[in-house]
């Protein structure tokens, strides 16, 4: 297990530099230009970490032990606090919807759920971590975003871009996102309270208490909503605590949230059924220690449990409905990371072991004996399953003047496997050629293995399938990037070669979806993103703070097949974001983004709960818009999401909601 470092420094205000007048005429002239534009919040690597720093000296975390930016040679996309305080967005869902390369498919809205997938992966093939520690569903990535804190927690989220098995471990296939919220220091308190249409409301309460060497940080947040159509409603809630302890021998950190859900689902898996419910819950803790030692050790232990209730009908079920679905799913992991200096470069190493447990009347093989279900009263759970993962990893990172190279491997043994070892080795490369202009070039493997639900569901369109072997990849790319004082931009390439890629598919209308191994998919991509910062291009004072361009390309080519792909074939061929960063008048500010996504693959078109034939996905345009004036201590803000009201299709026959305009207030407390 990777343990991300600390990055410390000054904080900046978005309005720091607002300090001249714009005319009405400007004003409207700089709306009626920008409207098509919006901020790419996540579209950077490691340079996208606040300009006062020297960004030579950055650590970033594409490695098992800390690298510089200089030094590195993979992408991080990082989303830092001031862009998400100036986004027009309510959850981390909507916030990544932005980031370069990632795909967020969103059955509900306001974080209730949402698929996410890098560079044309699958929902199930990016690793979510929470300050370090995966906290990836091994049910279904359904559920990988349930996560007990809200965006207003958040410091930053870093977004490794292709495989990262041997940083990670199994099933960082694609990518992975790590989100961090780190406590703080000093005593202070914040509230932030929103309203919107729908009766949607957002109340977030944190706090940090300092007593000596130790550091508490407390979040509570309660969103909810009637919901934009029929049973789209929702009611969450999170509960947070993050600590820190310094301490003579290094820096102790614990971790601990619990996050409810309970959500109409309309047509969430399938608009046979469009009544449907689902009630989940989430409860996570983590200790983990880094020393301050020359061998740096960094042990961690962590328990994650997800129960989640599903029903097929909310009320009035069919006379042939059996019941509703439970699941209770339990992980226990610990690792350790360590990682020491030399005359030869910086060597790490490290191992983790993963138990992944379920329990639940659907998935698994029988129980000899059944046992009740927490909470649900008269319910019983009759299945499980059980398996471990033990991992094992080593890398070295040497440098030759301005020449990087990494390499590395990680062992891993899974018990479902019959006992075998399998090995996933990577190489990066990287020189700086000139002092602005960098090449890098990388090399790695990667592994998923299916979800339990791949294994083992059975529904009245589904059908699991237990022989499945674990998804393999192999994937070669290079960039170059260029940075200066005022820009920041990358080209990248990729190419990735999947092995026994796992994808629910039918082979006609007639058939019920179950999940294959694919023989192989070939994926190309492209990348392009680049950032101007006019406040260092003309002046502190310039009205237009930044613009960003960022764009992905996509092409998956699984040769010949009569199957019909639910999804990974339905992956982003062309997403393309704008957006521009401005100011107003005094404090009064203005966010705006534009996106646009062309989808390959189509999807089972219903109409009054019957099937009426297989439709393509249609590329779409949207723009999103914040407005808000920020004071020293409190911000006032409006939200409008899909500003023309746009009606389109991004998942199958899940409606996404048209314009949905939320007004919010923030005010933080320093109590030091």
């Amino acid at each position: 297990m990777f343990i991300f470092k600390h990055w410390g420094g000054k904080n900046y205000s978005l309005f720091q530099a607002l300090k001249m007048h714009v005319k009405i005429g400007v004003l409207a002239l700089t709306y009626f230009s920008t409207v098509l534009v919006n901020e790419v919040i996540a579209q950077t690597d490691s340079l996208n970490v606040n300009v006062e720093y020297d960004l030579d000296e950055i650590e970033v975390s594409a490695q098992r032990a800390p690298v510089s930016y200089s030094q590195v040679a993979r992408i991080v996309s990082v989303i830092n606090r001031e862009q998400i305080e100036s986004a027009p967005v309510g959850s981390i869902q909507d916030l990544l919807e932005y980031a370069l390369s990632v795909d967020v498919r969103q059955r509900g809205t306001n974080g209730v759920q949402a698929d996410v997938s890098i560079r044309g992966g699958s929902f199930d093939q990016t690793l979510i971590l929470l300050n370090g520690i995966n906290l990836s569903d091994p049910q279904t990535g359904h559920h990988n975003l349930n996560l007990p804190v809200s965006l207003k927690n958040i410091k930053r989220i870093e977004i490794l871009e292709g495989p990262g098995a041997r940083v990670y471990g199994p099933n960082a296939f694609s990518g992975a996102i790590n989100i961090i919220t780190d406590a703080g220091t000093g005593n202070s308190f914040t509230a932030d309270v929103l309203f919107g249409e729908y009766q949607l409301q957002d109340i977030n309460i944190s706090g940090n208490v300092q007593k000596g060497q130790l550091n508490n940080y407390f979040a509570f947040d309660y969103k909810s909503s009637d919901g934009y159509i029929e049973n789209t409603d929702f009611d969450n809630y999170n509960l947070f605590y993050h600590g820190n302890l310094s301490v003579e021998e290094g820096k102790l950190d614990f971790q601990a949230g619990v996050s409810n859900k309970e959500f109409g689902a309309n047509s969430f898996y399938t608009p046979a059924y469009p009544n449907q419910f689902e009630a989940t819950k989430t409860i996570f803790s983590s200790v983990k220690f880094e020393s301050d030692t020359k061998l740096h050790l960094m042990p961690a232990v962590y328990w994650r449990r997800h129960q989640d209730r599903f029903e097929l009908f909310r009320d009035n079920p069919a006379s042939w409905y059996a019941g509703h679905n439970y699941h209770l799913t339990d992980v226990l992991g610990a690792s350790i990371n360590s990682w020491f200096s030399s005359d030869l470069g910086k060597t790490a190493f490290g191992a983790e072991f993963r138990s992944e447990n379920i329990w639940s009347n659907v998935l698994g093989e029988s129980l000899d004996k059944p046992i009740d279900v927490p909470g649900e009263e008269g319910k019983q759970f009759t299945k499980s399953h059980s398996r471990t993962s033990i991992s094992y990893f080593a890398e070295h990172t040497f440098y030759v003047g301005d020449l990087t190279v990494s390499a590395g491997a990680m062992a891993n043994w899974i018990s479902d496997l019959n006992f075998e070892w399998n090995v996933y080795p990577g190489l990066d490369i990287a020189y700086d050629f000139t002092e602005n202009w960098k090449v890098f070039a990388s090399v790695n493997q990667s592994l998923r293995m299916p979800t339990f639900t791949d294994l083992y569901y059975d529904g009245p369109t589904n059908k699991g399938n237990p022989d499945l072997k674990p998804e393999e990849s192999t994937t070669i790319e290079g960039g170059i990037k260029y940075r200066n004082q005022f820009i920041r931009s990358h080209v990248g390439y990729y190419h990735r070669k999947g092995k026994n890629l796992i994808d629910w598919v039918k082979e006609s209308e007639e058939f019920e979806w179950t999940p294959q191994n694919l023989t192989e998919i070939i994926t190309n991509g492209v990348e392009i993103t680049s950032e101007i910062d006019f406040r260092k291009l003309v002046s502190k004072s310039f009205f237009l703070k930044k613009f960003n361009l960022n764009y992905s390309y996509a092409k998956l080519d699984k040769g010949e097949s009569a199957y019909i792909s639910n999804y990974v074939m339905d992956n982003l061929n062309h997403k393309l974001v704008l957006g521009i960063d401005h100011s107003i008048w005094k404090k009064l500010g203005a966010n705006w983004k534009l996106r646009y996504q062309d989808r390959n693959g189509s999807y089972s078109r219903f109409e009054d709960k019957v099937y009426v034939d297989e439709a393509e996905y249609e590329p779409f345009w949207l723009v999103d818009a914040k407005l808000y004036w920020k004071a020293k201590n409190y911000q006032l803000y409006m939200n409008a999401s899909n500003l023309f009201d746009k009606q389109y299709v991004d998942l199958g026959n899940v409606i996404q909601p048209g314009r949905w305009i939320s007004f919010g207030f923030s005010y933080n407390l320093n109590l030091n």
